[in-house]
């Protein structure tokens, strides 16, 4: 009778662990670096194989990229057909400049709802925000549904200024204001490039809100071997994190990790891509 019961309790864990595994969302942050014809050694014409087989290696299910422009996104489409995406050119609010781009697999989520808002006084316009002084700074969002559980949840990725402290300082209470508004209650992704690391002022905006936190808190053993800004390999100096995944508490995160991979002793951008995965 005991033997019954204990392999009852072995099979239900084991079905639990499995039932677990099927449910779980591996969400990414990449920065992909823009198409810079002054890359020399790094071109995006001889990196982008390298950035859609790591992508792919890796099965990231979503992934929110920086700076990639319309060329870069329509060849890691040709590349991965799986997936599709939204975002808009922080330029024109179409396809003109860098994109905060997300990517979904085609079979494993449904697209409800879209949209973009940009990082400035007038966010409903293609705008230059604060102490900015080079670049308008965009948000793409989107409203999934998960095909298997039928969940939804919202994803949003999002670029912060490289120069203004205030700029930067005002996107994070931008963005808080713009989940509440637009997720209300239901479960919150967001990944981006937030150019400060977790001593930052506007990091500590997101992290405290009460509304997401830092899903690499909720990790027993974070795989975290250097910075996520490498330069293309030039930069170890520190340990600093600047590309960040949120969650809001609906969800739950068991890993998280910086993807060091290399290719013939390159990295196929000049950051590297933040990987967590995820549970209702």
């Amino acid at each position: 009778m005991k033997s019954n019961s204990l392999l009852l309790a072995i099979l239900f864990l084991f079905s639990c662990l499995i039932c677990s595994a099927q449910n779980s969302i591996r969400v990414a942050t990449y920065n992909l670096r823009y198409d810079n014809p002054a890359d020399s050694g790094n071109l995006w014409k001889d990196r982008s194989k390298y950035v859609a087989d790591l992508i792919r290696f890796h099965d990231f299910d979503l992934f929110g990229t920086q700076e990639g422009k319309k060329n870069q996104l329509s060849d890691l489409l040709k590349d991965l057909p799986e997936y599709s995406k939204y975002g808009k050119g922080r330029d024109d609010g179409k396809d003109g400049g860098e994109h905060s781009a997300i990517f979904y697999k085609k079979d494993k989520f449904k697209l409800l709802k879209s949209g973009d808002f940009w990082l400035s006084e007038t966010p409903e316009k293609p705008s230059l925000g604060w102490d900015a002084t080079c670049c308008n700074r965009v948000c793409s969002w989107a409203y999934f549904q998960d095909l298997k559980s039928g969940k939804k949840f919202y994803m949003f990725n999002v670029h912060f200024d490289h120069q203004g402290k205030v700029a930067r300082v005002e996107s994070a209470k931008l963005m808080i204001k713009r989940i509440n508004s637009i997720a209300g209650n239901e479960p919150v992704v967001l990944t981006g490039d937030f150019n400060g690391d977790r001593k930052s002022e506007w990091y500590k905006i997101l992290a405290s809100s009460g509304i997401i936190h830092d899903s690499v808190k909720e990790v027993k053993n974070p795989y975290q071997n250097n910075s996520s800004y490498t330069d293309f390999g030039r930069e170890f100096q520190n340990d600093e994190v600047i590309d960040h995944i949120f969650i809001s508490s609906k969800f739950h995160a068991s890993k998280w990790g910086i993807l060091t991979d290399t290719y013939r002793g390159k990295f196929p951008s000049d950051h590297c891509p933040v990987l967590c995965v995820l549970q209702f």
